[in-house]
């Protein structure tokens, strides 16, 4: 019997794109022999992974968890919706989005981490469930937040199960008050942010870049009209107020009511929560935002299929 090295590991893999324990365990019941542990990764369907990989994935599942003072999320795609439904990738996403918060939501960290209940690490999983399911998967990212004192909140939109679904929201509020009461706060505050898109907390933690660019495009916009520059300079001053309000969370218009200002709404909420409370940080995904879909219809899918 051969002697089943890494290098003859990481070719295997290299073959078939199945992961490395798989590889391994192919070689050694295989005796070594890489023609045969191809056959026999074939015949597991591990093999038929690589040959999914390149196609578009932005379907899936965001999995969020909270626990305690700490929360995480993670986006998983698929091919298709259908996949969302599989009992099977629900598991995979959920016990994903818990290694994610010992990850601390960095994504190394995550995909080389073991997978609860085998010897396959997260990544190496993630490809079993595309030879098992037959669709490419992508672990596209993750992120958690903490407080020392205080919670972290979570929100799903339109959950499929238990926090699994389209859109999720983590929200992570400091404070030493009551935990009841800020959580409250903080469920409201995390299905604003679902909603209202915020891009950060407040004015001060918008990318310098993204500004400067959003105030030359307002300068030169109201030069456009004719104006005389001091003019202008208030009506630059004006637009960037409703720019702010598009952008960082404690300037909108709370969707609850449609009249406070999410900052209001937080120091109000102080009163019930019995201490101060301050917005440490939020995160938001919405499935497959940023990936560009394949657009195809019925006749062109049939066509696809018919020719192999």
């Amino acid at each position: 019997m051969a002697q089943i090295t890494a290098a003859l590991v990481k070719e295997l893999r290299a073959k078939t794109g199945a992961g490395m324990m798989d590889c391994k365990k192919a070689l050694t019941q295989t005796g070594g022999d890489m023609d045969s542990a191809v056959d026999w990764l074939r015949q597991q369907g591990m093999s038929n992974a690589a040959k999914k990989s390149g196609r578009i994935a932005a379907e899936g599942l965001v999995g969020v968890i909270v626990d305690g003072a700490a929360g995480a999320l993670v986006e998983i795609n698929a091919e298709t919706d259908f996949v969302a439904r599989n009992d099977s990738f629900q598991g995979f996403v959920r016990d994903a989005a818990k290694i994610s918060l010992s990850a601390n939501g960095d994504l190394d960290a995550l995909g080389a981490a073991p997978y609860p209940g085998g010897t396959r690490t997260v990544a190496e999983e993630l490809t079993h469930q595309i030879a098992t399911i037959g669709e490419n998967m992508a672990l596209r990212r993750c992120a958690a937040l903490r407080v020392d004192q205080g919670a972290v909140v979570s929100y799903v939109h339109n959950a499929l199960t238990d926090g699994l679904g389209k859109i999720g929201v983590i929200v992570a509020l400091e404070s030493t008050g009551d935990e009841a009461a800020l959580r409250n706060l903080g469920k409201q505050l995390a299905m604003h942010i679902a909603a209202a898109e915020p891009e950060c907390v407040a004015i001060a933690d918008i990318d310098p870049a993204n500004l400067d660019r959003e105030r030359k495009f307002l300068i030169e916009q109201a030069r456009a009209s004719g104006r005389p520059e001091n003019i202008i300079e208030k009506m630059v001053e004006g637009r960037l107020r409703k720019y702010y309000k598009g952008v960082a969370l404690l300037e909108q218009v709370f969707v609850v009511d449609n009249e406070t200002r999410v900052s209001d709404v937080v120091e109000n909420a102080a009163k019930d929560v019995g201490a101060p409370v301050r917005v440490q940080a939020f995160v938001r995904y919405v499935l497959g935002e940023g990936i560009e879909k394949k657009q195809e219809n019925l006749a062109d899918e049939v066509a696809a299929t018919l020719a192999g």
